[in-house]
């Protein structure tokens, strides 16, 4: 850094916080470091007896923080995301709708490793909200070379390193299974919690099912639902290892391609997830058929809030990923 007259700062970054103190109004930083100081903003510095200032030396091998730092949200940026206005070399990213988001993990690792930049996130595969902030990411010191954001943009290559699927207002059908609630002996409780999660995530339930503990009937009902055009099925109850409960039976009779029939999160260890691809007159579509234990109708959260906002956009959920929940499965 350098000191020059006040006068001659146009255009140099400051090197530190300057403080305006007006007796009973105010103590505060007027200019905060990192600031460009402008030709207007000259006459401020020198009514709070700022004849000289410390400034960066102009580079031209160098880059302001807040320069930089629009390189990171270039290198992330997607659709479905707005960014804030960069601030003391910050910026952050703003979801547009609700969805999931996705990261690449290993280029996110290589611009983190660069040093002097750093590009934070919320964890990947999860559900995020609409307007919810998800990822910020800053240059760490006031200036940086035009050289070390090269190797940002090198390590990022040409995909952005983060992507927000939407979830999609799908069509959801759900089987209750159960002697007990189809003779009536209990209420179904099951059905409403399954509902009410699907809803609030924008999907719609077109039917719903209560079914006797027939492994061949609750089959025939999962093939009726996507024939008329179910795109989830949620089948509840009968998930145990107890010999009146079918349901896992039941759903790989219809041929659907059986990814997990268990996942290392409590509660949801017995939790069922299938895809049925199906092909009619209206074209070729693959339908996920789960089935839920009964931990989802009374606990908070479960495996199913995990699952459920990937399957809502689209997001193939392989047999790795679930067995790599078991880190922090403890829910």
């Amino acid at each position: 850094m350098k000191l020059i007259r006040t006068e001659e700062a146009a255009g140099h970054v400051l090197c530190h916080d300057l403080t305006q103190i007006v007796r009973g109004v105010t103590k505060d930083a007027i200019f905060r470091k990192g600031h460009v100081v402008r030709e207007e903003d000259i006459p401020v510095l020198l009514s709070i007896g700022k004849e000289h200032l410390y400034v960066w030396e102009k580079d031209e091998s160098m880059l302001h923080e807040d320069e930089a730092a629009e390189i990171l949200r270039e290198i992330c940026q997607s659709e479905h995301m707005k960014a804030t206005a960069p601030k003391e070399g910050k910026i952050s990213l703003q979801a547009e709708c609700a969805g999931v988001l996705k990261i690449n993990r290993e280029k996110l690792v290589a611009v983190n490793s660069l040093g002097e930049m750093m590009i934070a996130t919320k964890r990947g595969d999860t559900l995020i909200k609409k307007e919810q902030v998800f990822a910020g990411m800053r240059v760490i010191p006031l200036v940086i070379s035009k050289e070390k954001m090269a190797e940002a943009r090198a390590a990022a290559g040409d995909e952005p390193i983060l992507k927000l699927l939407p979830l999609k207002p799908k069509k959801a059908a759900i089987l209750a299974t159960g002697s007990e609630i189809f003779k009536g002996r209990i209420e179904d409780t099951f059905t409403p919690v399954v509902m009410d999660k699907l809803t609030e995530l924008g999907a719609s339930v077109t039917d719903h099912r209560i079914l006797d503990d027939d492994a061949d009937k609750t089959t025939a009902a999962i093939l009726e639902e996507v024939k008329n055009g179910a795109e989830l099925v949620c089948v509840t109850g009968g998930m145990s290892v107890d010999p009146d409960d079918k349901t896992p039976l039941a759903i790989k009779n219809t041929g659907a391609d059986i990814i997990t029939y268990g996942a290392p999160v409590l509660p949801g260890a017995m939790f069922l997830l299938s895809y049925l691809k199906w092909e009619d007159g209206a074209g070729s579509r693959t339908v996920p058929v789960v089935g839920l234990p009964g931990c989802v109708m009374y606990a908070k959260r479960t495996i199913f809030d995990l699952v459920l906002p990937r399957l809502l956009a689209d997001d193939p959920v392989t047999a790795a990923e679930l067995a790599s929940l078991g880190e922090g499965g403890l829910l």
